[in-house]
């Protein structure tokens, strides 16, 4: 089914890989003829100037856009034209560039809102109050306080969303999907608008989530994050990508000084 299935001997396959992948909007190319891969366990960067396409490349991986051309392979399964909730059942989950939460509902409520993913329960076994409705429910308020206190956001559960810092609402999304119990987490710009102390604990709490075994996609634009947590680069200009590697390989790619690194040293 892909390029990475034949003559790899004992060789492991990347948890993801992107080959070739292309999206227009109208006359538009967003996305243009992108591939990489992300190995499994990794934590990988992408990064570009504003308008770059990375968002975009977010989108296409979770279901939001379909590409074009080319394909997006989760877990050595073909994720194009799959639906967002089926791309998040098969181990995917991520957060957003601009927060999006149920800002009415508590922090535990928007934690629940991930687990439910993984109930198998429906609406008859939950009106009738089924024994085994009761349990995965149980398990699921469980599940909902752990990650709240993996984030640390434990003394918060009542809260509701709106009423927590910037900072807070942040984690609390990180928390949501990772209640739904995935391999990949993608976050899309997870320090923007935190201060300096918030990236920070973020960069701890990313250095965790590795930890657990979770493989790790990320768009930001906080260079210091991006050069700590960061095993590998992959840098998009003008919807392509212009350049590969470790941060170190990165950092000095004449490409990504003229295209990315060097705009942000002048501005």
């Amino acid at each position: 089914m892909n390029s990475f299935s034949a003559n790899d001997g004992d060789r492991e396959l990347p948890l993801l890989a992107l080959q070739g992948l292309t999206k227009t909007f109208g006359g538009l190319t967003a996305v243009k003829d992108v591939s990489f891969t992300v190995e499994k366990g990794a934590i990988v960067g992408l990064i570009g100037p504003n308008g770059a396409g990375k968002t975009t490349v977010f989108n296409l991986i979770t279901g939001n856009y379909q590409s074009d051309r080319g394909q997006i392979i989760f877990a050595d399964q073909l994720l194009n034209g799959l639906r967002t909730h089926r791309i998040i059942m098969r181990g995917l989950a991520r957060t957003f560039q601009n927060i999006r939460l149920f800002h009415q509902l508590t922090a535990l409520e928007n934690v629940l809102a991930g687990c439910h993913y993984r109930m198998r329960g429906g609406i008859i076994a939950s009106m009738l109050r089924f024994p085994t409705q009761q349990h995965e429910e149980q398990a699921a308020a469980d599940c909902a306080w752990r990650e709240l206190e993996f984030v640390g956001l434990g003394q918060y559960g009542w809260i509701a969303a709106k009423n927590l810092s910037y900072g807070d609402q942040r984690r609390l999304e990180i928390a949501r999907a990772l209640a739904t119990q995935p391999r990949l987490l993608i976050l899309d710009e997870p320090a923007g608008g935190m201060n300096e102390q918030e990236t920070k604990a973020l960069i701890g709490l990313i250095g965790q989530i590795q930890e657990r075994g979770i493989t790790i996609l990320l768009i930001e634009h906080d260079m210091r994050l991006v050069m700590q947590v960061c095993e590998k680069l992959v840098v998009l200009e003008y919807g392509s990508k212009i350049a590969e590697g470790s941060p170190d390989q990165v950092r000095c790619d004449s490409k990504v000084i003229e295209a990315y690194l060097g705009a942000e040293d002048e501005a």
